[in-house]
Parts: structure tokens; C-alpha cells; sequence
């Protein structure tokens, strides 16, 4: 360690000045996240709506349900021809116009004046006609449209009890089937292909809230959240102060603002005017997570929004349909994985504002849950699950400061991975102090022109790197430690001492990760990653690099076969001796099963795995999540962990493959630390508090795998005496 120390001054001396800066970015981030302690919930008026219709109870019985459990703030989202149509009594219908002149005399359908006034207004089959059937229904229509669209892109026809709209739609705005096929009878590759026009955007061109609606939730005494969707073309400035108007116009002075649609109101023409809006009303905007719980929905203008406010913004958990039919899920008796789901979005994913839907049966996407016991629970669980992580129900729910880590400090950042970099290098490649030097200076040099060129990539990079270099650095440390207790101690060293040894290694190496973990964060622990407009990007290349790695490091201490003569070289004749060797039948079988397991590992990996976890580990981890702060990761402690541990055992035992396998699955123990922390989203508190239980649990089942392994070993050879 001292001739370490010694040849290796500069370097840790850079390496232990960058993990002091990245300590003090962390700090402002943790600053940042002990404010954001206040959730808040909105109802969503539609699904209650709805429910309401399958229950005993109108809808203002259960808003005044849902405002004893506290929450006093409903969504109600605008009308659309859509919505009209389906939801409500409003006499009125639309179509698009390639579906209306299918039919030979349909002109016939329409007054004369209409057909007159349509021909010299032009139209074709990307059009939309709306039938208003009586005065009122043709009223609404009408003086929204007139309201909020520009005048060439409509035309009304006023009849005695109603009326006709059109809308004049265009290729870009139709929306088609998907593509289908005409089969004959004895062709098996079909007769043709073709789709077909089945509808248009204009269809959901949003036409303000009803009144009806209106008043029933002012008189429920709750506040109103518009929810207005906006779709190009139809998007301009005028659109954006007519909404705004309306919103005046109905009393309302929205605290969020859930944007709708394809983009933020008045887009086309710019964000000036909304931002002023928000700036002046004190609304903040809500980003909406992606079903994938990964970032937040695309909608054009938010984000760039969003940065103009100053980021008074939230993240929005939206309770998706999914999620709305884990009533009675994985065996529990009521909503407790609805519970679990809320949960986990606002303690782990800096969710401050939850979009809810009421539940649905298991299974089923249309019988809602209309016991409001059910809800009364869930809520109250959810409230005091979250008051133990020091996050309260409020009034508003609270906005992050606009955190930024300078500049300087990731440059600081980058120097240290270099320094690591160079450090791990040597692990395998002893190089000369001049080389060291000359790399050094190479790095710094890199680093500060990505800073200068660069800055958003290379603050990327400089986490990636950080991603991969201290776990690579941990591995070359339990591989260098495990070959020199090979070295230093006898064969039968009792278990006790080697149990010590194994969990001072283990310790070590998840220390070196954590510290890999903490510069991993540091560099992207800026506002607009905590809100996830921006996101860690490598994760899985992150987890395969170090598996990469302890094949060299494997090579360089232990040599192909334990033949190693000179450990901590990687040497020609390590990868001769590799390249030359028979492969054996056993062999093909062991690396297939590695394969498979490797690849069931990395498709684990990540938040849009494309395995799915079984029932079994979610009520498990649920188990986990129920008594403890933060869920360890069952990797780490039912395996990784350990394995690091019977590394160090197998090796001192001299048995054979064995280091190799259990060297393979520590690796993931010191990988899987670092990963913890580029999950930005999530407080830093939690990643510690899951790593220390995570060493807890595993060091403990590295005992008693050791002891088995001892067990079983002892037998074995017992038997083998018998036998010959």
C-alpha cells in the first residue's frame, strides 16, 4: 500500500480532490431535495364521472367524498367532438368528410344552402362536418371555435334548430388505420395492401369546459385544474389568449398547469405569452412521467418552458389504466399495490403531484371500485408511509430550487476520472511515472476542451466515465486482494479469519464503488436532471464494461488456469495460453449458461426491461419496502455481495473455476452501487440507506455461504476417501 501511496502521489492526491468537490455538488443537491417535501393530488373529473355512473351516488357526492380525504383540487379537462359525443347529452355529431362522401347522394342529406355555401368555401375528404342538432349545442361550438381558431379555417351554417361546422383539415392532421389486407381465396400473400382514413385531430380540437361541469365542482368548494390539450397548426397566439381568457372568464386561477395535447398552449407562435402567464399567476408547470417511468412525456414547448420559469415545475405521476386495475393485485386484499405504486413515485422518483384515477377491478378496464372505504384507506396508508420519509399532503406541492452544479466543479470532476482512469490502467499495465505523467496531462487537456466545446456532452461523459472507472478500480481490488491472500496464507486458514477477510474486502471495494457512485451523480445533479428533462445515458454499457474488465483483471492476478507467475501484469502469454487452450465439452455448457445468465442480467437492467419481474420477487421487494427505508437491491445481497466474499474464500482454498465464477457475479456487486446513483431522480439518501442495508443482508449470507461451502466441501472429500 505505501509503495502505492508512493508511486502514485499526483494521482490520488487529483482523485481525492475531485471526490472532495463532488461531495460539495452533492451537497447543494441534497440541499435542494430536503425542500421538496409537500405532494399534492388532483381527481381526475372524467374517471370520476364515470365511476359515479356505476355507483349508488351522483358526481358531487363523491367529489365531497374525496375532499373529506383531503383532496380539494379536480382536473377537468376541455370538450372536444370527441368528448361531446361520447360523454355527454349535447346533441351534436362530427365525421370526417372522406367517411361522409362515401355514400353517392350524400349531398342530398344537407340543406341546399349548405352545399352551396361548402362548394364555394371549398372543402375536401380531410375535412371535418360537425351536426349541431339544437341552438345551444351549435352555440358552444361555434363561439369557441370563432373564439379560438382563425377565421379561413372554419365556415358555420346556421339552420332554425342548430346548425353545420366545418373545420377544414388537411392531409397532416388525418388520422389513418393501420395498414390491412385483402385476401383472396387462394393467394396466401394477400391481394393488396392498403389503409384507410378513419378520423382527424380536429376531432379533439379542445372547445372549453362546460359549464355544467363547471358548477358542479365550484360547488363542491374544490379548485379547478383546466386541462387543455393543443395540437399544431391549431396552436397560435391567438388560441393561447383565448384559453387563457376562458380560464378568467370561468373564475379560475389554476395552481398547475397539466398541459394536454401535443404541445404547451400557443406553440406555434412561440412561449413568450404562456411563460408571462405562469410567471405572473404563480402556476407551475407539470411534467408528466412516461408510462415507462422513465423521463417525462414529450409534449413540445414544456421543457423549453420549463427552463424559461426558472424550472417552477413538477414531476406528475398520472395514474395510467394499468396501474388503475391493481386493485386485489399479487393476492393483497384492497388497493394495496396502488398504494405501493404512489409510493414509490413520490419517495423514489421526486413525483410532488399525483394525477389520480379512481380504481378499477382486476383485470377488468371498465367496472370501477365504488366502495370509498377502498380509497379512504389508500389514501391514509399513502400518507402516513410518506410522513415517515418526511414528506407531507399540502396545500401545493413543493418546487425544487433551480439547482446548477458549475462548471468548474465537473471540470474538477473530469480531472479525478482521469486521474482514476490512469490509476486503473496501472492495475494490469505498470507503466513508468513519465507515461503516467504524459497521459495525465493528455487527459486534462481533453476534459477541459469538451468542457469549452461541449459542455452538455462532456458532463455526460465525465458521469460515465466516473460510471465505469471506480467500479473497474473496486474489481481490480477484490481480484489483487483475493490472488495476494492466495499468496500470503496457508490453504487451511480457519474460516473465522477468512470470513474477516473476505468482509474487510467486500467493505473496501463497495466503498471504492460509492465513491464512483457519489462522482457519478455529481457532475449531472443539476435541476434538470433531478426533474428528468435530461437522464443519466449508458446504463447498460455501464454494467457490461466492468464485466469486460475482470477478464483482463482475472488474467493479469491469476493467469489463465491459476498459472499465473507474475501477478498484476497482463502479459502476452496470459492471452496465448487462453487462446491455445482445449475447449472441453464442460466448458461449451459453463459458457452457455453464463451467456444466458448475462443476458438475463442485463435485461433486468434498466427501467424498460424487457423481462418482467415474477409475482413472487415483487411481493418480496414490496416486503422490503414495507420495514425498511429504502429497498435493498436483491442482486446485491442474495448474490453479488457474497460473492465477493467466496472469492476471497475459494481463492485461499485453492479451488479451482470457482474464483472465476464467483468473481463474475462480484463484479455486478461492485457495479451495481455505482448504478444506485444514476438514478438522479432519486434522493441521495436513499442510495446510501439501500447500499448499507444491501451490505448488511449480504454479509451476512456470505457467512453462511461460506459455511455451507466449507460444509460441503469437507463431505465431499470424505467421500472421495471412501469411494477410493
Amino acid at each position: 500500500m505505501k509503495l502505492l501511496i508512493r508511486e502514485n502521489k499526483v494521482l490520488l492526491l487529483i482523485v481525492a480532490l475531485a471526490v472532495l468537490v463532488s461531495f460539495v455538488a452533492i451537497g447543494g443537491r441534497i440541499s435542494v431535495e430536503s425542500q421538496n417535501k409537500t405532494y399534492d393530488i388532483v381527481l381526475d373529473y372524467n374517471e370520476v364521472e364515470a365511476m359515479a355512473k356505476q355507483s349508488d351516488h351522483d358526481v358531487s357526492w363523491w367529489l365531497e367524498e374525496f375532499k373529506g380525504m383531503g383532496i380539494t383540487k379536480v382536473g377537468l379537462a376541455e370538450e372536444n367532438m370527441v368528448s361531446l359525443m361520447e360523454n355527454t347529452d349535447m346533441p351534436v355529431s362530427a365525421e370526417i368528410m372522406y367517411q361522409i362522401m362515401k355514400e353517392a347522394d350524400w349531398e342530398a342529406k344537407y340543406p341546399e344552402g349548405f352545399i352551396e355555401e361548402l362548394k364555394d368555401n371549398g372543402f375536401d375528404e380531410y375535412d371535418v362536418l360537425i351536426e349541431a342538432a339544437s341552438k345551444e349545442a351549435f352555440d358552444f361550438v361555434t363561439n369557441a371555435v370563432s373564439d379560438r381558431y382563425q377565421a379561413e379555417k372554419y365556415f358555420a351554417y346556421e339552420s332554425d334548430n342548430g346548425g353545420l361546422i366545418v373545420l377544414d383539415g388537411t392531409a397532416k392532421e388525418t388520422l389513418y388505420t393501420e395498414k390491412y389486407k385483402y385476401m383472396s381465396s387462394i393467394s396466401k400473400k394477400g391481394f393488396t395492401e392498403k389503409d384507410e382514413i378513419i378520423s382527424s385531430k380536429l376531432m379533439y380540437l379542445n372547445l372549453g369546459i362546460l359549464p355544467s361541469k363547471l358548477d358542479i365542482v365550484k360547488a363542491a368548494g374544490m379548485d379547478i385544474i383546466p386541462r387543455t390539450a393543443s395540437y399544431e397548426g391549431w396552436n397560435d397566439a391567438d388560441y393561447e389568449r383565448a384559453v387563457i381568457n376562458s380560464y378568467k372568464k370561468m373564475g379560475v386561477a389554476p395552481e398547475y398547469m397539466i398541459v394536454g395535447g401535443e404541445s404547451i398552449i400557443g406553440y406555434d407562435d412561440g412561449i413568450d405569452t404562456v411563460k408571462n402567464y405562469l410567471e405572473e399567476n404563480n402556476v407551475t408547470l407539470g411534467l408528466i412521467e412516461n408510462t415507462t417511468q422513465r423521463q417525462n412525456i414529450l409534449q413540445f414547448g414544456v421543457d423549453e418552458t420549463v427552463k424559461k420559469t426558472g424550472y417552477d415545475a413538477v414531476r406528475i405521476f398520472s395514474v395510467w389504466d394499468y396501474i388503475q386495475n391493481r386493485y386485489q393485485y399479487y393476492g393483497y386484499e384492497g388497493a394495496k399495490e396502488i398504494e405501493n405504486t404512489l409510493f414509490r413515485a413520490v419517495v423514489e422518483r421526486n413525483i410532488r403531484l399525483i394525477y389520480y384515477k379512481p380504481i378499477k377491478e382486476f383485470r377488468d378496464q371498465h367496472v370501477y371500485v365504488t366502495d370509498p372505504e377502498e380509497y379512504r384507506t389508500m389514501f391514509s396508508n399513502l400518507e402516513e408511509r410518506l410522513n415517515e420519509h418526511g414528506i407531507q399532503f399540502g396545500d401545493k406541492a413543493s418546487v425544487m430550487d433551480d439547482y446548477q452544479v458549475s462548471r468548474i466543479l465537473k471540470l474538477a470532476i473530469a480531472y479525478g476520472c482521469v486521474a482514476a482512469a490512469i490509476l486503473l490502467l496501472q492495475t494490469i499495465f505498470p507503466m513508468r511515472r513519465r507515461v503516467k505523467l504524459s497521459l495525465l496531462v493528455l487527459g486534462a487537456l481533453g476534459a477541459s476542451g469538451a468542457f469549452l466545446v461541449l459542455p452538455s456532452y462532456a458532463e455526460l461523459i465525465t458521469s460515465f466515465a466516473a460510471a465505469v472507472i471506480f467500479p473497474c478500480l473496486a474489481i481490480a481490488y477484490i481480484v489483487k486482494q483475493s490472488r495476494e491472500y492466495t499468496e500470503q496464507l496457508d490453504k487451511e486458514t480457519p474460516l473465522v479469519k477468512l470470513a474477516g477477510l473476505g468482509i474487510a474486502t467486500l467493505f473496501i471495494g463497495i466503498a471504492i464503488s460509492v465513491i464512483g457512485g457519489i462522482m457519478t451523480a455529481a457532475p449531472i445533479s443539476s435541476i434538470n436532471y433531478l426533474l428528468e428533462i435530461d437522464i443519466f445515458r449508458g446504463v447498460k454499457a455501464a454494467q457490461l464494461l466492468p464485466l469486460a474488465f475482470f477478464a483482463a483483471a482475472y488474467l493479469a492476478y491469476y493467469g489463465f488456469g491459476g498459472s499465473k507467475k507474475h501477478p498484476g501484469s497482463l502479459e502476452y502469454l496470459d492471452l496465448r495460453d487462453m487462446m491455445n487452450a482445449s475447449i472441453k465439452v464442460w466448458m461449451v455448457l459453463l459458457g452457455s449458461c453464463l451467456l444466458i445468465l448475462g443476458y438475463y442480467y442485463i435485461s433486468r437492467t434498466g427501467n424498460e426491461s424487457s423481462v418482467e419481474v415474477s409475482n413472487l420477487e415483487m411481493l418480496f421487494r414490496n416486503m422490503l419496502e414495507d420495514h425498511l427505508i429504502a429497498r435493498p437491491r436483491n442482486k446485491e445481497f442474495l448474490f453479488a455481495f457474497p460473492s465477493v466474499m467466496m472469492f476471497v474464500y475459494v481463492s485461499v482454498r485453492r479451488f479451482k473455476l470457482w474464483p472465476i465464477l464467483f468473481g463474475l457475479a462480484a463484479v455486478i456487486g461492485m457495479t451495481s452501487p455505482a448504478n444506485t446513483f444514476m438514478h438522479i431522480r432519486s434522493p441521495l439518501y436513499l442510495g446510501l440507506a439501500r447500499t448499507g442495508y444491501s451490505l448488511l443482508f449480504g454479509i451476512f449470507i456470505g457467512i453462511v455461504g461460506i459455511i455451507v461451502f466449507e460444509i460441503g466441501h469437507r463431505l465431499y472429500k470424505k467421500l472421495e476417501r471412501q469411494t477410493f
